[in-house]
């Protein structure tokens, strides 16, 4: 019975040993997942007994690692997101460090900043859709074929994969006005050919009839 008592009591002090080894443990890992996860310090409730301690601390650490890896996947989605806007708007990544865990305020201004980049893309998709309908109406009523690089991307490339910089979209501005500006200047130079015809026609008294033949030109 003597024996039987002592190594009870054996077992008993090496579970305690494996305890307090196991809470120590859970106090270091927790103590590192706040820092990282920018939070305050655990406080453990200390009444309750080792077991219990020991069984709180393991679940805190499990959760805090779940919150570790939920937002650093999270910042993962993000960048992913981030490039394919800069890749688009030909802008700089948003500023976070990719190795550290995240705070939530940080991810928080994450999410804001692609939300305006989103807005502003579709913003510049509008104004480029927009304004490659008036340039290729233009073009035709010109009877201009793209003779540029710039030219040939606005008209011939898909949509989709036109960057929208804030230098294209100028230069695509700039594009639609020097267009415009040619068929303003080519419909003065038709209105003033026209009043010359109509002078000649009065001059030379030409009949009402050939007139109107002419006119359809």
């Amino acid at each position: 019975l003597q024996s039987l008592l002592d190594m009870m009591v054996a077992e008993e002090e090496s579970l305690k040993e494996r305890l307090l080894k196991s809470i120590a443990l859970c106090r270091k890992e927790l103590d590192t997942l706040c820092r990282e996860l920018q939070l305050d310090p655990f406080e453990v409730e200390e009444e309750s007994t080792i077991l219990q301690m020991e069984k709180n601390l393991r679940t805190r650490v499990e959760v805090m690692l779940k919150q570790k890896r939920d937002r650093k996947q999270e910042l993962k989605t993000l960048q992913e997101q981030d490039r394919d806007l800069c890749d688009i708007l030909c802008t700089a990544p948003f500023c976070i460090d990719g190795n550290a865990v995240p705070s939530l305020e940080d991810l928080d201004r994450y999410r804001r900043h692609l939300a305006s980049l989103t807005a502003e893309k579709e913003q510049r998709r509008e104004e480029f859709v927009s304004s490659k309908r008036q340039i290729i109406l233009l073009m035709e009523e010109l009877d201009h074929t793209p003779d540029t690089s710039f030219e040939r991307d606005v008209v011939c490339e898909d949509e989709e994969a036109f960057c929208l910089s804030t230098d294209n979209i100028a230069a695509l501005q700039n594009l639609l006005q020097q267009l415009e500006a040619r068929r303003s200047l080519n419909e003065a130079v038709c209105t003033e050919l026209r009043s010359r015809i109509i002078a000649l026609w009065e001059r030379l008294q030409v009949p009402v009839e050939e007139r109107e033949s002419s006119a359809v030109h």
